[in-house]
């Protein structure tokens, strides 16, 4: 039976294939902003630098200078598309806003890329935008069928057409129009040619900060951004709300109802540079204490501690403090390994893993091994870094994850993959250690890994922060696959019928 038209769009929009390679969540996007100050292009390509991790596939920065915006939009690595030194020449301006992209909504390509521009009646406006909208394809179909014409798949071009769609009267009254009409979870940076403006999710899912550069203020994803461009932290936007940036200094807007903030516990398993500050909380001391939790929790007889680096790395240590274990680096990873040598077949695949992570085999010959991951996905990367330590001579294998087991996939901007491919949704602890070849397996529970977090557990009545992928609580609608999952049973009903015929 063919599907309506309708139908199928809920089907075209998907990500681009993940590379076979690659058990990693991935994060949509970092942002930044600045506003007022000389060279505002270069400090946004620092500020992009520092949130690279956040986005490895593009980036792109836009640029006001008094009379016209300026933009360029790369694919590939901030270093590659902004690292010259005419780069104030190319994109000069006093305010700019910069984007680093991985896509979750919209596939690989130029046209995706942001900060998007549009001229709209009351000027130009470039956005960039961090997370995912749960909406997306209802308000696209919606757009598209009254006329609206989209120059790409990225959910951030919806939120352009809503604003110049509003019947509101003044600009400032259109974006929050728009921003009422959306859902999911997102961090946006806005520039027009008076205004930079931040914005955060009703539930603070996307985290989003304020800093202060010589008295001019600057908007990033994370802290590190604020601390690779000289600024300091004024403090975290608050679930919510609407920061304006002008002339005349910094106003703040709540246009949504008061409810609690519910921010992504996996920015710290995860996602979060370990140097950063997320809602007023140390991603490393957090990390650290991952590891003590987990120490106590699923303690284990061997001779040494090992990360599986990079994001293992403090966890691992908080397990070895706390087991009164060595702490080793028996893995090394090259950081000089693009993508690039990703290859398909299954013996160029186990060399590019080699190439990415080496045994230090002096630590792990003869040794009762303990690794630790920050998280397993679907588990093809652990069966290969196993099978390296085992070939070093390793004499036991035992594995941790410093995070609960990923059983649930992400609508909010992290792409992974669906719930029959993630391994601890289909498999028992015991099952996943005999697929995975170690001698035993252990996952930081939901309650310590809030432990973690400074608080005493998980309140099942009123969960802190927005742990779905442990527990499957989502805490918004998802409405796009509320209504695909709707269309796909009538097919599926109507297909049944036609058998039963």
């Amino acid at each position: 039976m063919t599907m309506s038209p309708k139908a199928m769009a809920f089907d075209r929009w998907s990500p681009p294939p993940r590379d076979p390679d690659d058990d990693t969540p991935r994060l949509e996007c970092g942002v930044f902003g600045v506003f007022d100050t000389e060279a505002a292009a270069a400090i946004a390509a620092l500020g992009l630098h520092a949130l690279q991790h956040r986005g490895q596939e593009a980036c792109g920065i836009a640029c006001f200078d008094g009379q016209r915006f300026h933009t360029e939009r790369h694919m590939g690595h901030v270093g590659d598309a902004f690292g010259g030194g005419d780069l104030t020449e190319r994109l000069p301006g006093h305010s700019a806003i910069g984007h680093t992209r991985y896509s979750t909504a919209g596939g690989s390509f130029i046209r995706n890329v942001q900060p998007m521009f549009a001229d709209l009646e009351a000027g130009g406006i470039a956005l960039a935008h961090n997370g995912n909208l749960t909406n997306f394809l209802t308000l696209r179909e919606q757009l598209v069928s009254e006329g609206a014409i989209f120059q790409s798949t990225s959910d951030s071009e919806v939120i352009l057409h809503l604003i110049a769609r509003s019947r509101k009267p003044k600009f400032l009254e259109r974006f929050m129009d728009a921003l009422q009409q959306i859902e999911g979870g997102y961090a946006l940076v806005a520039l027009t040619n008076k205004k930079l403006i931040g914005a955060r999710d009703p539930l603070g899912i996307r985290p989003l900060v304020l800093g202060d550069l010589d008295g001019k203020a600057v908007l990033a994803s994370e802290t590190c951004a604020l601390d690779m461009v000289g600024a300091t932290f004024v403090r975290d936007i608050e679930h919510g709300e609407v920061v304006v940036i002008d002339q005349g200094g910094i106003r703040s807007f709540k246009p949504f109802p008061a409810q609690r903030a519910r921010p992504c516990i996996f920015e710290y398993v995860y996602f979060a540079r370990p140097d950063s500050v997320v809602n007023g909380r140390s991603v490393y001391e957090v990390r650290k204490r991952m590891g003590r939790r987990l120490a106590q929790e699923t303690p284990a007889d061997v001779d040494v501690v090992v990360p599986v680096p990079d994001s293992g790395v403090p966890a691992a240590l908080g397990y070895a403090q706390e087991a009164g274990l060595p702490f080793e680096m028996g893995i090394i990873r090259n950081h000089y390994v693009g993508r690039t040598f990703i290859q398909p077949t299954q013996g160029q695949r186990e060399l590019g893993v080699r190439m990415k992570l080496s045994p230090n085999r002096s630590v792990l010959a003869g040794k009762r091994v303990l690794l630790v991951d920050d998280s397993i996905v679907r588990g093809t990367n652990s069966v290969r870094v196993v099978r390296m330590v085992r070939e070093a001579g390793a004499a036991e294998v035992h594995l941790r994850s410093a995070s609960p087991p990923i059983q649930w996939p992400d609508y909010y901007g992290i792409d992974m993959p669906d719930r029959e491919k993630l391994l601890a949704a289909n498999h028992s602890v015991e099952e996943i250690a005999k697929l995975l070849d170690v001698d035993s397996m252990g996952y930081l529970s939901v309650d310590g890994l809030y432990w973690a977090m400074d608080a005493e557990k998980r309140d099942p009545a009123n969960p802190q922060f927005t742990d779905h992928y442990f527990t499957g609580d989502y805490p918004t609608r998802l409405l796009d696959r509320e209504i695909a999952e709707g269309r796909n049973q009538a097919v599926e009903r109507q297909l049944s019928f036609l058998v039963d015929a």
